[in-house]
């Protein structure tokens, strides 16, 4: 008599043997443990590693696992698909981002106007700048340092307080700058340029918001426009000062307000989002600097196209 063969695993008896059932007894097989029953049916608990995490992104919040996921922003080719929630798509994140950038703006404007009114409608202070041209140069340098240090170092303009301390000088420097070309021109024209800046930058505000044209797609025609602009600016340099040719000037300040009226129109729409490129909603420094940048350049150029000089 053939002794059976007993079989304490899971594993179904092989087709070998097939026939000869009434010599081989199989036992049933053993119940699951508890780590199998818990882990699913036929997957031990521990057997698969657990997925990779999505790589984050600093403007990216977290993500409750329990929530539904949704696609990020993009939908352009190549862009990569993460079944994440993007904290920019969050209408109520990026309407306190936006209010955050135009409070810090308009604060930045009414310091330069101020600055601007007051140079402009004080003789003994027009007079004094004009001829004491090395507090320009100073402001000059103060600006460009500090416009370096915002525009390309992420921590200063991130960490509070001392974004709003660099930001605050640079608002200064500027305005004074500004104040100090608009004390070359008549009172008329400053007023006049002042209402045409306004205008046509809410007019370009609110196109930005509006339109479906997509500004930030096109950021390396404005910066080839850009190096056009500084080439033509460093040739009237020089032509200038030997032989003054207004038509010429006229020229290059209208070109000059047209392209910096695109870079608002793109910084804009940066701020809104939903576009190819937009800005992570811890740049609000970033945001209210070239925005402010755009409309003081906008009001420079139409002062030197409108404006008429001081006698």
């Amino acid at each position: 008599m053939t002794q059976g063969k007993l079989s304490v695993n899971n594993k179904p008896p092989s087709s070998e043997g097939q026939g000869d059932k009434k010599d081989t007894a199989t036992a049933p097989p053993a119940p699951p443990s508890y780590e199998e029953a818990t882990a699913g049916e036929g997957m031990k608990s521990g057997t698969f590693p657990a997925p990779p995490a999505a790589p984050l992104h600093p403007s990216w919040a977290y993500v409750d696992p329990s929530t539904s996921p949704s696609y990020g922003s993009g939908g352009y080719p190549g862009d990569t698909e993460l079944l994440t929630t993007f904290s920019w798509d969050d209408r109520n994140v990026r309407r306190v981002f936006i209010r955050k950038v135009y409070a810090i703006l308009m604060i930045q404007l009414l310091v330069t106007v101020v600055i601007v009114a007051f140079f402009t409608f004080c003789e003994p202070v027009k007079g004094y700048i004009q001829t004491h041209s090395a507090w320009y140069w100073a402001s000059y340098a103060v600006f460009f340092v500090t416009y370096l240090i915002l525009a390309c170092c992420s921590g200063p303009r991130r960490y509070f307080p001392w974004n709003l301390i660099l930001l605050s000088i640079f608002t200064l420097s500027m305005a004074y700058l500004t104040a100090m070309l608009s004390s070359y021109y008549n009172t008329k024209s400053v007023l006049l340029c002042l209402g045409i800046t306004a205008l046509v930058c809410l007019s370009v505000t609110i196109f930005s918001f509006q339109s479906k044209f997509d500004f930030t797609s096109y950021q390396g025609v404005l910066f080839v426009l850009l190096m056009v602009l500084f080439l033509g600016g460093l040739v009237l340099a020089v032509i200038l000062p030997y032989q003054y040719v207004p038509w010429l000037h006229a020229i290059y300040a209208l070109l000059g307000a047209g392209i910096f009226t695109m870079f608002l129109a793109l910084d804009t729409q940066m701020l809104m989002g939903n576009r190819r490129y937009s800005l992570s909603p811890e740049e609000y420094i970033f945001g209210a600097l070239n925005i402010y940048l755009d409309i003081i350049y906008i009001f420079s150029f139409f002062l030197q196209f409108f404006g008429s000089s001081q006698e």
